[in-house]
């Protein structure tokens, strides 16, 4: 392995449990060392930091595998996902889910790899050159623990870009038949479209939040923005809604909603297809207003500059959002925008209302589930913020 050395002081971070190492932070950026291979990373005296990926074309230069000289080989691989799946299989007994986040990246010492497992299908990302490199023992790892029979990689997320290497995605393992599960989350099933799905397929990390969503249902007309595959909504409808009205500008997700209501035997639901912005603002015109609300919106940004820009969105979709919730009803809000802190969000909503004349009182404030769990030494793991509302008139 070739080794690589930081500047003086900047291991401190690393030290204290960081696992990304900054190009501005080494010495020198080795342009003869090939994007993605495996280096030792040093401090400025000589200290051993740790073994990880190196990359000269990304900002961030070297993500950490291990802090020892251990090479990411087979073993590696399979001690760190069989650990990894050990965590899954406490939090997430058979009988309540047969869907969870098997490895998330960093939290799980994998840094740059993403693993959701759909019953008995693996969808893989990767968001680094390294883990790019071992994809193909990353697969026969998971074929010898699980023996899955489907593999579906989906490396379409622009944050590859960041590191230089394409966007694509393929079935590695079985057909687009098998990448097409049922899975089921406590009480409430859904058919899957792995391959053509948005992310990974189907949204995990709001598991949670959806069943908060079942206590707030009862009876309620509810409206559910960004619905995709209808996680939100169906869960509503499980809780007892009268009506549910999902909104998506996706034709297919919303499809796939559909599938999922009418798999689940639910009737009295709807759907419009559109730009979110767009819909709520004509419905408001036509005078429609919901006991519940809900908004679970995509990433705004991926970059810190365009922060401001994005809270401005998350302002004045919330500010539409308000004006559709009745007197005494509920407003459920999220933002996975993980440039966007809990409290530029809370401020955001809060702006929101002010000018509406909307008095607020938070009843339920979330994040991402067990599955997707924080390391506290990063706080770039921590992405995802809910919370729901109790709205009434001033």
């Amino acid at each position: 392995m070739h080794e690589l050395y930081l500047k003086p002081g900047e291991h401190r971070r690393l030290f204290k449990g960081h696992l990304w190492s900054f190009s501005n932070e080494l010495q020198s950026l080795p342009r003869d060392i090939a994007a993605g291979e495996t280096v030792q990373l040093f401090t400025y005296d000589k200290k051993l930091v740790g073994t990880g990926f190196y990359n000269p074309q990304s900002l961030i230069a070297v993500r950490l595998l291990s802090r020892k000289r251990e090479l990411p080989n087979e073993h590696f691989f399979r001690r760190k996902i069989e650990e990894a799946n050990t965590l899954r299989k406490k939090i997430y007994p058979l009988d309540e889910t047969n869907a969870y986040r098997l490895v998330h990246g960093e939290s799980d010492g994998l840094p740059g790899l993403i693993i959701d497992r759909f019953d008995n299908a693996c969808v893989i990302q990767s968001f680094s050159a390294g883990m790019d490199h071992h994809l193909p023992l990353i697969c026969d790892v998971l074929t010898s623990i699980f023996q899955p029979s489907s593999i579906i990689i989906r490396n379409e997320s622009v944050l590859r870009e960041l590191e230089g290497i394409p966007l694509y995605k393929k079935i590695v393992l079985g057909s687009e038949t098998d990448a097409q599960p049922i899975i089921y989350d406590t009480g409430i099933r859904y058919k899957t479209h792995l391959f053509e799905g948005h992310k990974t397929g189907f949204f995990l990390d709001q598991r949670e939040n959806r069943r908060m969503i079942r206590k707030l249902a009862a009876n309620a007309e509810t409206l559910d923005v960004f619905s995709s595959d209808g996680g939100f909504g169906l869960n509503a409808l499980h809780g007892g809604a009268s009506a549910l009205t999902m909104v998506d500008v996706s034709v297919d997700a919303l499809a796939r909603a559909e599938e999922n209501a009418r798999l689940n035997n639910f009737s009295n639901c709807c759907a419009l297809q559109g730009d979110a912005f767009d819909v709520m603002k004509n419905l408001i015109k036509e005078g429609k207003s919901y006991d519940l609300v809900i908004l679970d919106p995509p990433s705004f940004t991926k970059s810190r500059k365009n922060l401001p820009t994005a809270l401005q969105a998350y302002k004045k979709l919330n500010k539409l959002g308000l004006q559709l919730v009745k007197d005494g009803g509920f407003l459920a809000t999220a933002s996975c925008s993980r440039h966007a802190s809990e409290s530029d969000f809370l401020h955001a909503i809060q702006q929101a209302s002010q000018p509406l004349g909307k008095h607020l009182r938070m009843i339920c404030k979330n994040s991402q589930p067990a599955d997707h769990p924080v390391l506290l030494s990063m706080p770039e793991t921590s992405y995802l913020k809910f919370a729901c509302f109790y709205v009434t008139n001033t």
